[in-house]
């Protein structure tokens, strides 16, 4: 049973999280502000957060910051704000999804199944093939889940992972953003191309020597991403 941590100070909006997740058979830890996210993400493990991004005090991008410190753990970020502004600085900081308040309780629970089966499938996702990947002096694992830029280790979420074995898969070859959302099973990014912006700065902050003037993932203006051919 996977076990999910909802960190929600309306408590109303947390109990009706709560019962649909265990409806769907997930164990739910609930803790109601972010130094109490914190400590229960420490101490419990969760398989993965749904965290508010408007709490008291320790807003939600303040957990998420202190959570990516030491974790991988997948976040799925539920926010009453619109602005997509607000939107990209939490995929920014390193969630792995959200969702727009008012939302329905079952779209939520199919953002977090979606969530975990890309984490589940970080690794080959169903492609046949070798199980490590090399493209420049980048190396992916798929089995360990791990990567290596070199011969330093580098630590990313899920949807990071899959994102970049997609690229270092096909060195060379040219991803729109949409082929991009598909490969990376981003129900929740379905119509919101700008999301993949989001991870590919993040990948790049985490693998590039200067991820201003990258070397590894490459923009192809008015199309989408590439990885060096070499």
């Amino acid at each position: 049973m996977k076990t999910i941590l909802v960190v929600e100070d309306e408590i109303k909006i947390a109990r009706l999280v709560r019962d649909y997740l265990e409806h769907a058979g997930f164990e739910v830890v609930v803790a109601g502000d972010g130094e109490s996210a914190v400590a229960s993400a420490r101490g419990r493990k969760p398989d993965l957060v749904v965290l508010d991004l408007g709490l008291p005090g320790r807003d939600g991008l303040e957990v998420t910051r202190e959570l990516r410190r030491t974790s991988n753990v997948p976040i799925v970020m539920l926010t009453a704000r619109g602005e997509e502004a607000d939107r990209i600085v939490g995929l920014e900081v390193g969630a792995d999804d959200y969702v727009v308040k008012p939302f329905s309780p079952k779209e939520l629970v199919a953002r977090v199944r979606a969530v975990l089966r890309r984490t589940a499938s970080s690794g080959s996702g169903g492609v046949s093939g070798p199980e490590v990947l090399r493209a420049a002096d980048v190396e992916v694992d798929l089995q360990r889940i791990r990567v290596r830029v070199g011969e330093r280790a580098v630590d990313l979420t899920p949807t990071e992972f899959q994102l970049l074995a997609t690229f270092v898969r096909e060195p060379g070859r040219v991803f729109t953003r949409s082929q991009l959302l598909d490969a990376v099973h981003g129900v929740a990014f379905e119509s919101y191309e700008r999301a993949i912006d989001a991870h590919v700065k993040n990948i790049r902050r985490k693998i590039e020597p200067t991820p201003g003037r990258p070397r590894y993932v490459l923009t192809v203006h008015g199309v989408g991403y590439r990885f060096a051919d070499a």
